[in-house]
């Protein structure tokens, strides 16, 4: 006669079908950035140089159609911080993947500044789409099947899509392709991963995440997010210096320009395992002590682009540049999740909001004194400040009681 199993033994066989499960989504979460931010936001930076040659940009124009990018950001991250959304968060997600690929195709049409300024603003709304609800999606069912560990793959696409792109990207040039073919080419990218996103993506029938038992105050709670926010805003007005001119500065060296693309593929592929190490350090010394530290590696990295042209000041800004900033990101949303499990997706999008306001203004007041000062020294220096801004501020807020409540359900959720 066959006994039944315990159901406890029935969760174990069923234990690693979850598993696959999760690492499906995983690497949806993965494909979807990797898709809307490792290429539909930072192809540009490799693609800027041939174009602007072509064309004849100044560096205050190629500042400006970087900023049209992130001012789309902005205002897709105020949308998705409405409480409700029609149709749902999926719908979304998806349709952002979709005009994000689009809108890079479309910039191989286009000739002129009044087509690349709303071309790129719409490209940012729709990155801004993906990272907020991709994140809400995933992250919501990693945590609640306790595989909250996972989120560093999520957040590893950036870098795959920036070394892939760049890859792509050096390739079409040794072939002699020109700068539109290259956004063509990106667009082409972009979208190939969204049937593969739409089917490793579920919609929301999972349940949220529970809300802690013991919440911090709702001041605080705002009040802290407020901090974080602005340690946001301040790491994205550091980092985008570096992330938007870095190739152009490798190509201002004499004989570096076959390293251009080298370099954008070292900032790539230090990203990709950057999430897994910060989400480690943050585990064992919190997340805003991690953000932090990462912030004063990374003013480092900002620093050697600019006041050290060669072929090291550039590897070393690269690498520092890139096995950091997803990390911070990754940090960022990890201690916005421990403050408001119950409207996380408000909090990502306040967050994301933050930091687009950073990236505006970055690129339009480094180009601006690119072209006065003829070389990227004062820039640099001054993203380096803001980044050393933010540290200070994130390790001075560590030890905030609403912050710190935040950090034990980091740790918490993590060693799920």
């Amino acid at each position: 006669m066959t006994r039944l199993q315990p159901a406890a033994h029935v969760a174990d066989i069923l234990a690693p079908d979850r598993r696959i499960g999760n690492l499906s989504l995983a690497l949806g979460g993965m494909l979807a950035l990797a898709s809307a931010m490792g290429i539909g936001r930072f192809v540009y930076t490799p693609i800027l140089p041939p174009m602007a040659e072509a064309l004849g940009l100044t560096k205050t124009a190629a500042g400006l159609i970087a900023s049209a990018n992130y001012l789309g950001y902005l205002a897709g991250g105020l949308l998705m911080a409405v409480p409700r959304l029609p149709g749902g968060r999926r719908p979304w997600f998806l349709a952002g993947l979709a005009v994000g690929a689009v809108t890079l195709a479309a910039m191989g049409l286009a000739g002129s500044m009044p087509a690349f300024l709303p071309l790129r603003f719409l490209g940012g709304m729709a990155s801004a789409f993906v990272l907020v609800l991709g994140s809400a999606l995933v992250l919501d069912r990693l945590a609640a099947s306790a595989q909250a560990g996972l989120a560093a793959m999520h957040f590893a696409g950036v870098g795959v899509g920036i070394a892939l792109s760049a890859l792509l990207v050096g390739a079409l040039q040794l072939a002699g392709a020109d700068w539109r073919s290259l956004w063509f080419a990106s667009g082409a990218m972009a979208f190939v991963v969204l049937p593969l996103v739409a089917w490793l993506v579920p919609g929301d029938d999972t349940p949220a995440t529970p809300t802690p038992a013991i919440p911090p105050p709702r001041s605080a709670r705002a009040g802290s997010l407020a901090w974080l926010s602005l340690c946001h805003g301040l790491f994205g007005f550091g980092y985008v210096v570096t992330a938007t001119f870095l190739v152009a500065m490798v190509r201002a060296v004499p004989g570096s320009r076959p390293l251009e693309l080298t370099i954008w593929v070292v900032v790539g592929l230090a990203a990709i395992p950057s999430t897994v190490l910060w989400g480690w350090i943050g585990r064992r010394q919190g997340a805003l002590l991690a953000y932090g530290a990462a912030c004063l590696i990374e003013a480092v990295g900002v620093t050697a682009g600019g006041i050290c042209p060669g072929t090291q000041g550039a590897l070393l800004a690269a690498s520092l540049l890139g096995g950091t900033f997803m990390g911070i990101t990754a940090l960022g949303f990890a201690a916005a999740r421990a403050l408001a499990l119950a409207r996380q997706r408000r909090s990502f999008a306040l967050m994301t909001a933050a930091f687009a306001i950073g990236q505006i203004a970055g690129p339009v007041i480094a180009g601006w004194l690119i072209d006065r000062t003829h070389g990227f020294v004062a820039p640099s220096l001054i993203g380096a400040a803001a980044l050393l801004a933010a540290a200070a501020i994130a390790i001075c807020a560590a030890g905030a009681p609403a912050l710190a409540a935040g950090k034990t359900r980091i740790r918490a959720d993590d060693a799920n």
